[in-house]
């Protein structure tokens, strides 16, 4: 079983502030489980959206005029 995180773990984590992984939630971006009145976000659902959400740089190779 993954670690569940709060929210505040969450926004530690991405760095954010707590506003962001609750916007997450309210959207229904990222997986989240109700434990009681608690949400908690399993730590693979943060890994997984870090991942789709990672943009890869773009490599260009510039040519000299002869």
């Amino acid at each position: 079983m993954d670690r569940l995180l709060s929210v505040n773990e969450v926004a530690e984590l991405l760095g954010t502030t707590i506003r962001f992984p609750r916007r997450l939630i309210e959207e229904r971006r990222i997986v989240f489980v109700k434990v009681g009145r608690h949400v908690r976000i399993p730590e693979s659902a943060v890994t997984a959206f870090v991942a789709a959400n990672t943009v890869q740089p773009v490599t260009r190779h510039l040519r000299r005029a002869a």
